[in-house]
């Protein structure tokens, strides 16, 4: 039995792209559509959540992810409770279990979580009432599902059909639960070709199960893509030794001018943030025309106002 789905097909939790469909990813991408004005582009104020609560509980530190969940639940009219984990319960002893209880006692209606530990979030949606919804905002290293909706929404609104695309993501894919999900997504809504390109020790063992083409070299790898996800370095997540000396990553794997005139010269570039300029990628590359990183930002706020709506509207049914 689905742990996100309800036996018709309805979103019921959000945890990880593996295990959706392709339906549910293409219907919340297209409700995210609805919530931009047509005339302004901007996102419309909507009551669709009025009178439900929204707990945010992130055990990690997180600044446009958790203002953007934040933004979107009140642009959905929602009550929004922001926990400070810090100061909270949990650092005096408490259990996860027992901290998501009492939020539930507290009539939340969506638990969104981000965790350190892989799956924690799969085991507060075992826990939850029936009446609540857990959006998995990141967890360890297993996914970051949301990202990796928001990151498919800007691609096709820049891009179009992923039939068409060859997508590369470039980086610390052995630390990365973004693009862990970004690789799902795109298998999903059927790109041409996915690559993933990185030195080995930044890539995930037996790399091509995940369905991939595996480049190590970025000059081969980014030969005529239409698409670079770049990743920021999980430096927190990482033992000594994976990254070479000095500026030796940047000048192999950092975007620059010349490393992108390989790839299409209409390539987009997106990126889940934050940035490190000069290290993943060169400064004014990461401002130019070509990049679509704060418009990203942007289309987070509404691929999550997507999410929130269609939990909620399965739960009221």
């Amino acid at each position: 039995m689905s742990l996100q789905l309800t036996p018709s097909g309805q979103l019921k939790h959000l945890l990880t792209i593996d295990g959706l469909n392709k339906t549910t990813l293409l219907r919340i991408l297209d409700l995210a559509e609805e919530f931009f004005d047509p005339k302004t582009k901007q996102i419309i104020q909507s009551d669709r959540l009025k009178g439900k609560t929204i707990a945010n509980l992130f055990f990690e530190n997180s600044t446009r992810t958790r203002s953007t969940f934040e933004l979107a639940g009140k642009r959905l009219s929602a009550n929004i409770l922001n926990l400070n984990v810090q100061n909270s319960a949990t650092s005096k002893g408490e259990s996860l279990r027992d901290t998501v209880r009492n939020i539930e006692a507290m009539q939340c209606h969506i638990i969104v979580i981000r965790h350190m530990q892989s799956g924690a979030a799969h085991f507060v949606a075992q826990h939850v009432m029936p009446g609540v919804s857990v959006i998995n905002a990141g967890d360890g290293w297993h996914a970051h599902p949301s990202q990796a909706l928001l990151d498919m929404f800007t691609i096709r609104k820049h891009r179009g059909d992923f039939h068409k695309l060859n997508v590369a993501i470039v980086g610390d894919i052995k630390h990365s639960r973004v693009a862990r999900s970004q690789i799902h997504a795109l298998h999903l809504l059927g790109a041409k070709e996915i690559r993933i390109i990185g030195p080995k020790t930044l890539l995930p063992s037996y790399p091509e199960s995940l369905g991939v083409n595996v480049y190590y070299d970025l000059t081969k790898g980014l030969k005529d893509v239409d698409v670079i996800m770049m990743l920021r370095l999980q430096t927190e997540r990482m033992q000594q030794g994976l990254l070479p000396e000095g500026n030796a990553y940047y000048r192999m794997y950092g975007l620059t001018e010349d490393s992108l005139k390989l790839a299409h010269p209409n390539a987009l570039i997106v990126h889940p943030g934050p940035i490190n300029r000069g290290v993943e990628i060169q400064s004014d590359i990461a401002d130019s025309p070509n990049a679509a990183i704060l418009d990203q930002v942007t289309n987070g706020v509404a691929v999550r106002m997507a999410v929130m709506s269609l939990l909620s509207q399965a739960r009221d049914q």
